[in-house]
């Protein structure tokens, strides 16, 4: 864990700001404040709206940072407890720490090497544990929930704004803490924008309508997405869904442990390219999913890292055509030795919303 990164890269201690890291490490919710951890001292800094629940929550030190007792003097503190005269190396995340606090930091700090950590503490959480993927699968069957309601109640005149009010609601209502992301609802011509932003525009028959949605249980997120048609599809409706479908399922059957992530996105994308909309599939195929929405590994044509037991990705292919519409289908599995589990069962095949 976080002692293997210290020994790795020789550090005397590091300090950890990217929330999501901070509560895998030390259990804590907050997301506001610092984490100094070395061989002997796990110091939660943070003020005074969350010292509370920091010591409820985590098994670190806490420390109150307030004007008096500001952050960059506990950490001098922290330092000073460690005992070493010189040379001190100080591990940071280049990948989350603002400029300005580190210039602060270091001009602050008794610090003789600052070492970039990089996606170590994010690597972390990569493989999640049985826990981590019940929460997971959790959030996944609230998502289903809300799908289910509302296909119930999509009709024409109702608003792109009002639809993802409504799936919104329904996730609450279901268990949801929060919701992933914002969500996205996109119909007839916006579908064509793979995020696009729900607005005033009035569903109609015959459109697309694309809904990306996802919340959050015990920290955990979901995500998935659904293209229905209001009405009868037309025959390219039809042709593009079947499509998508297609990919989705190839690349369904191709994760495994021990595949890579670009090789699982090329069977999705070459189903899409040989039916001639190659140009139509400009995203990756998936992403990772934990306490954050978009985690490594990715499946997409840079996607070098080899999938393992226990990682969770999500499997979204699309086709998006400017002038028409489009169309993306997203599932949310969990790799294992042989193929995957899909926690997503909302129903894949076309649905045509009777009007």
């Amino acid at each position: 864990m976080v002692a293997d990164i210290l020994n790795n890269r020789k550090l005397d201690a590091m300090v950890i700001t990217d929330p999501f890291n901070m509560r895998y490490v030390s259990g804590f919710r907050g997301g506001e404040g610092i984490l100094y951890i070395s061989s002997t001292q796990k110091v939660l800094i943070t003020d005074s709206r969350y010292t509370e629940q920091a010591e409820k929550e985590s098994d670190f030190t806490v420390v109150e940072e307030n004007s008096g007792h500001p952050r960059n003097t506990i950490l001098k503190e922290c330092i000073e407890k460690e005992g070493k005269a010189e040379g001190f190396r100080m591990g940071y995340e280049d990948q989350s720490l603002l400029c300005c606090q580190f210039d602060k930091m270091k001009e602050a700090l008794a610090v003789n090497e600052w070492v970039p950590v990089h996606g170590d503490v994010d690597d972390l959480r990569q493989i999640k544990t049985e826990e981590e993927l019940s929460y997971l699968a959790k959030a996944e069957e609230i998502g289903d929930i809300a799908f289910e309601k509302i296909l119930k109640i999509l009709k024409p005149g109702m608003t792109e704004l009002e639809v993802a009010a409504e799936l919104e609601y329904q996730m609450k209502k279901a268990g949801a803490e929060n919701f992933s992301f914002s969500t996205i609802v996109a119909s007839g011509l916006n579908s064509s924008m793979p995020h696009a932003i729900p607005g005033e525009k009035k569903l109609e028959e015959g459109d697309f309508v694309t809904m990306d949605f996802g919340c959050t249980y015990k920290g955990y997120c979901s995500d998935m997405t659904r293209t229905v048609v209001l009405g009868k599809a037309s025959d390219k409706q039809k042709e593009i869904y079947n499509t998508v479908l297609k990919a989705q399922l190839a690349a369904l059957d191709a994760i495994k442990a021990g595949v890579t992530g670009k090789s699982v996105d090329k069977v999705a994308r070459d189903i899409i390219t040989e039916a001639g909309y190659g140009d139509c599939f400009g995203h990756g195929l998936g992403h990772s999913v934990g306490l954050f929405i978009h985690e490594e590994p990715r499946l997409s044509p840079k996607g070098e890292t080899l999938l393992e037991e226990g990682m969770i990705e999500t499997v979204e292919p699309g086709i998006y055509v400017p002038g028409f519409g489009g169309v993306r289908i997203e599932d949310m599995v969990a790799v294992t030795k042989d193929g995957c589990i899909n926690f997503t069962h909302s129903p894949k095949e076309l649905i045509e919303i009777p009007v």
